[in-house]
Protein backbone atom coordinates (compact mmCIF):
# COMPACT_ATOMS: atom_id res chain seq x y z
CA UNK A 1 0.00 0.00 0.00
CA UNK A 2 1.53 3.38 -1.16
CA UNK A 3 1.79 5.54 1.79
CA UNK A 4 0.37 8.95 1.17
CA UNK A 5 2.31 12.51 2.04
CA UNK A 6 1.03 15.31 3.91
CA UNK A 7 1.95 18.33 1.65
CA UNK A 8 1.16 22.03 1.72
CA UNK A 9 -2.08 21.48 0.12
CA UNK A 10 -3.55 19.39 3.10
CA UNK A 11 -2.03 21.57 5.35
CA UNK A 12 -3.61 25.07 4.48
CA UNK A 13 -7.17 22.76 3.82
CA UNK A 14 -6.80 21.92 7.76
CA UNK A 15 -5.85 25.56 8.40
CA UNK A 16 -8.92 26.92 6.76
CA UNK A 17 -11.25 24.81 7.66
CA UNK A 18 -10.14 25.17 11.84
CA UNK A 19 -10.55 28.39 11.84
CA UNK A 20 -13.14 28.72 9.60
CA UNK A 21 -15.35 26.80 12.25
CA UNK A 22 -14.18 28.98 14.68
CA UNK A 23 -15.38 31.83 12.94
CA UNK A 24 -18.57 30.41 12.62
CA UNK A 25 -19.18 29.24 15.86
CA UNK A 26 -17.82 33.03 17.03
CA UNK A 27 -20.48 34.42 14.94
CA UNK A 28 -23.71 32.12 15.93
CA UNK A 29 -22.80 32.57 19.34
CA UNK A 30 -22.15 36.79 18.69
CA UNK A 31 -25.77 36.63 17.00
CA UNK A 32 -27.59 34.17 19.91
CA UNK A 33 -25.85 37.71 22.47
CA UNK A 34 -27.15 40.56 20.96
CA UNK A 35 -30.62 38.91 19.83
CA UNK A 36 -31.35 37.81 23.33
CA UNK A 37 -29.96 41.16 25.28
CA UNK A 38 -32.58 43.07 27.20
CA UNK A 39 -33.37 46.23 25.30
CA UNK A 40 -32.39 45.22 22.12
CA UNK A 41 -34.78 44.22 19.37
CA UNK A 42 -33.86 42.22 16.32
CA UNK A 43 -35.38 43.07 13.07
CA UNK A 44 -34.71 41.01 9.91
CA UNK A 45 -31.02 40.72 10.97
CA UNK A 46 -30.24 43.97 12.25
CA UNK A 47 -30.58 45.10 15.66
CA UNK A 48 -33.17 48.07 16.03
CA UNK A 49 -32.55 49.89 19.63
CA UNK A 50 -35.57 52.05 19.16
CA UNK A 51 -37.88 50.10 21.60
CA UNK A 52 -35.54 50.64 23.97
CA UNK A 53 -35.23 54.45 23.52
CA UNK A 54 -39.00 54.15 24.01
CA UNK A 55 -39.44 52.12 26.89
CA UNK A 56 -36.65 54.22 28.89
CA UNK A 57 -39.14 57.62 27.65
CA UNK A 58 -41.61 55.77 29.02
CA UNK A 59 -40.18 54.99 31.97
CA UNK A 60 -38.77 58.72 32.46
CA UNK A 61 -42.79 60.09 31.70
CA UNK A 62 -43.62 58.36 35.05
CA UNK A 63 -41.43 60.23 36.73
CA UNK A 64 -41.27 57.09 39.24
CA UNK A 65 -38.20 56.57 41.47
CA UNK A 66 -37.49 52.89 44.12
CA UNK A 67 -35.56 52.71 46.85
CA UNK A 68 -34.82 48.82 49.13
CA UNK A 69 -33.78 48.57 52.30
CA UNK A 70 -33.61 45.48 54.58
CA UNK A 71 -33.72 45.19 58.27
CA UNK A 72 -34.43 42.87 60.80
CA UNK A 73 -35.43 39.78 57.84
CA UNK A 74 -37.76 42.23 56.16
CA UNK A 75 -37.38 43.73 53.06
CA UNK A 76 -39.05 46.98 52.09
CA UNK A 77 -39.61 48.13 48.52
CA UNK A 78 -40.87 52.15 48.33
CA UNK A 79 -41.80 53.07 44.73
CA UNK A 80 -42.37 56.84 44.65
CA UNK A 81 -43.78 59.30 42.63
CA UNK A 82 -41.93 62.80 41.12
CA UNK A 83 -44.16 64.36 44.23
CA UNK A 84 -43.05 62.34 46.64
CA UNK A 85 -45.80 60.52 46.95
CA UNK A 86 -45.90 56.05 47.59
CA UNK A 87 -47.14 54.29 44.55
CA UNK A 88 -49.33 51.40 44.17
CA UNK A 89 -48.04 50.37 40.81
CA UNK A 90 -50.34 47.32 39.33
CA UNK A 91 -48.17 44.76 38.67
CA UNK A 92 -44.56 44.22 40.76
CA UNK A 93 -42.14 41.74 40.05
CA UNK A 94 -38.57 41.35 42.47
CA UNK A 95 -35.82 39.34 41.42
CA UNK A 96 -33.33 39.25 44.66
CA UNK A 97 -30.11 37.77 43.93
CA UNK A 98 -26.32 37.97 44.08
CA UNK A 99 -24.30 39.67 41.49
CA UNK A 100 -22.12 37.26 40.45
CA UNK A 101 -24.13 33.89 40.60
CA UNK A 102 -27.91 32.65 40.08
CA UNK A 103 -27.59 30.25 42.86
CA UNK A 104 -29.05 32.27 45.38
CA UNK A 105 -32.12 33.94 43.10
CA UNK A 106 -35.38 34.18 44.79
CA UNK A 107 -38.78 36.10 43.88
CA UNK A 108 -40.06 37.76 46.92
CA UNK A 109 -43.74 37.92 47.77
CA UNK A 110 -44.04 41.67 48.05
CA UNK A 111 -47.32 43.01 49.96
CA UNK A 112 -48.16 46.78 49.65
CA UNK A 113 -49.00 48.27 53.09
CA UNK A 114 -50.10 51.97 51.53
CA UNK A 115 -46.61 52.63 51.56
CA UNK A 116 -44.24 50.09 50.58
CA UNK A 117 -44.39 47.05 49.41
CA UNK A 118 -42.41 44.06 51.88
CA UNK A 119 -41.97 40.86 51.78
CA UNK A 120 -39.93 38.32 54.94
CA UNK A 121 -36.41 37.93 53.59
CA UNK A 122 -33.14 35.64 55.17
CA UNK A 123 -30.29 37.53 53.63
CA UNK A 124 -26.30 36.91 54.47
CA UNK A 125 -24.12 39.58 54.69
CA UNK A 126 -22.98 41.26 51.84
CA UNK A 127 -23.97 42.82 48.58
CA UNK A 128 -27.73 41.45 46.85
CA UNK A 129 -29.09 43.16 43.65
CA UNK A 130 -33.03 44.10 43.43
CA UNK A 131 -34.34 43.90 39.85
CA UNK A 132 -37.27 45.15 40.27
CA UNK A 133 -40.61 45.16 37.05
CA UNK A 134 -43.70 46.95 37.49
CA UNK A 135 -46.45 48.25 35.42
CA UNK A 136 -48.53 51.51 36.30
CA UNK A 137 -52.25 51.13 36.60
CA UNK A 138 -52.33 52.32 32.82
CA UNK A 139 -49.73 49.74 31.64
CA UNK A 140 -46.38 51.77 31.37
CA UNK A 141 -43.44 49.58 32.45
CA UNK A 142 -41.42 50.52 35.10
CA UNK A 143 -37.63 48.70 35.44
CA UNK A 144 -34.88 49.44 37.75
CA UNK A 145 -32.08 47.87 39.22
CA UNK A 146 -31.15 48.60 43.11
CA UNK A 147 -28.51 47.46 44.72
CA UNK A 148 -28.96 45.72 48.62
CA UNK A 149 -26.10 46.04 51.13
CA UNK A 150 -26.95 43.97 54.30
CA UNK A 151 -24.46 44.24 57.15
CA UNK A 152 -23.65 41.74 59.63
Amino acid sequence: MAERKITGRHVLFGFVAFFGIIIAVNLFMAYSAVSTFPGLEVRNGYIASQSFDERRAAQQALGWSARVEVEDGRLSLAIIDAEGRPVQAGNVRALVGRPTSNRDDFTPDLVFNGKVYQAPVELAAGKWILHLKAQSLQGEPFEQRLDVHVKS
